[in-house]
């Protein structure tokens, strides 16, 4: 029983972390130079108190800290596995948009006509991507001491007052991505793991990503330790918080991925290999500015599961980020070519100093010279994002 109190109080937090915010981007010194990456790292173990990071840029693995405290085993690399938390969201997102493209779902069309518990509300799907629901939060309203269905945690949130009329405002909630999932099963009549295990990890090859089964605590394979402070336990300071149940996260952030295959995402999403590119202009042009909002820096937008975040160096890059307490991921594809990068933490790191280093680290990878136009980075499949100056439509 305290081993699942403990599991459970930890999803609580996870849930209410929600996003990875993204900071106004770290500049660093000597911007474009190849060791600013492992500069931002290093400033995470040194001095922000990080036990493992590590940057992967599709060519260069970067780490620095330990995989484990209590061995000082050297930091996994880019095929360790760690859980993409939110990320999952842009996994979910997608696949929203393969049933769009393929003439099952309408972007318009009223959740309500798939969820019946949402009958008698005007949600709309696009709504749902966009974060602009004003669903409230479900994950602060549950009783984690027990297990709970999707149709459960909804109900909570529903009997709860809405942060604002659907459509006239932006704000982040797991519920949205609560509901997506209970959409994507209805429509797809399968559960909407294996519907993204059909349209999007098995096209791709996505071999080393995995939803986590059902009372499934610990990662498989080889992975690093994560750390962070207990909610239940403050006063015991960090511990170890790798086991999690990740199932639970469901199509908000359950997925377990490693650095490869998440850039191998990014690359597909954007390359063309998941979707037409009209349906990935729609998810990065009708977006909502969420600059200046929470820790969103000047010129971010959101879309559907996706956000566009500026480079130091010009244009942008579109990704999503999460967090639970014993990570932080941050991340995606940048515009201009200059191709795709994972960073992750193996602690929380979504305020402070923590953010801003992982976000230069970010930041510095996609800056750097000899970046930009390589032929990982391009791809082949001619579909580019371009930058928010001609995003406009709202929904």
């Amino acid at each position: 029983m305290h081993r699942k109190r403990l599991a459970a109080a930890v999803l609580l937090a996870a849930a209410l972390t929600g996003a990875l915010a993204p900071a106004a981007a770290a500049h660093p010194g000597r911007p474009g130079h190849p060791d600013a990456v492992q500069r931002q790292l290093d400033l995470l173990t040194a001095r922000d108190g990080v036990p493992g990071a590590l940057a992967y840029d599709g060519r260069t693995t970067r780490t620095s800290g330990v995989a484990d405290l209590e061995s000082g085993r050297p930091m996994t690399d880019e095929r360790g596995r760690f859980r993409l938390a939110s990320d999952t969201k842009a996994f979910t997102a997608t696949a929203v948009m393969r049933l769009v493209v393929d003439g099952r779902l309408g972007l318009g069309d009223r959740a309500g006509a798939y969820v019946p518990q949402l009958a008698d509300s005007p949600i709309t799907v696009r709504q749902l991507l966009k974060q602009t629901s004003g669903l409230p939060e479900y994950s602060a309203l549950v009783d984690w001491t027990r297990p709970g269905t999707p149709e459960e945690y909804l109900a909570l949130a529903l009997d709860a007052e809405p942060v604002f009329e659907p459509g006239t405002n932006w704000g982040y909630s797991n519920t949205n991505y609560l509901v997506l999932g209970m959409v994507i099963d209805e429509v797809s009549g399968v559960d909407f793991r294996t519907y993204v295990e059909r349209t999007i990890l098995r096209p791709l090859h996505l071999d080393d990503t995995y939803w986590p089964a059902p009372g499934e605590l610990d990662l498989r394979g080889p992975h690093a330790r994560n750390y962070g402070v207990h909610p239940a336990h403050p006063q015991d300071g960090r511990v170890d918080v790798t086991e999690l149940p990740g199932y639970e996260f469901g199509a908000s952030g359950g997925l377990v991925s490693t650095p490869v295959d998440l850039n191998a995402f990014w690359d597909g999403l954007f390359g063309g290999r998941l979707l037409p590119g009209w349906a990935v202009r729609l998810m990065t042009r009708d977006t909502t500015d969420i600059g200046g909002r929470d820790v969103y820096p000047a010129g971010s937008r959101y879309g559907y599961g996706l956000a566009s975040i500026p480079l130091g160096c010009g244009g942008v890059y579109w990704g999503h980020g999460g967090d639970l307490p014993g990570g932080s991921v941050g991340g995606g594809r940048a515009t201009g070519g200059r191709g795709t990068v994972t960073v992750y933490t193996t602690t929380w790191a979504a305020e402070g100093a923590g953010l801003r280093h992982l976000q230069g680290a970010v930041d510095a990878a996609l800056c750097a010279e000899g970046h930009s136009k390589s032929p990982s980075s391009r791809g082949r499949w001619g579909v580019y994002v371009r930058t928010p100056r001609r995003v406009g439509s709202r929904a």
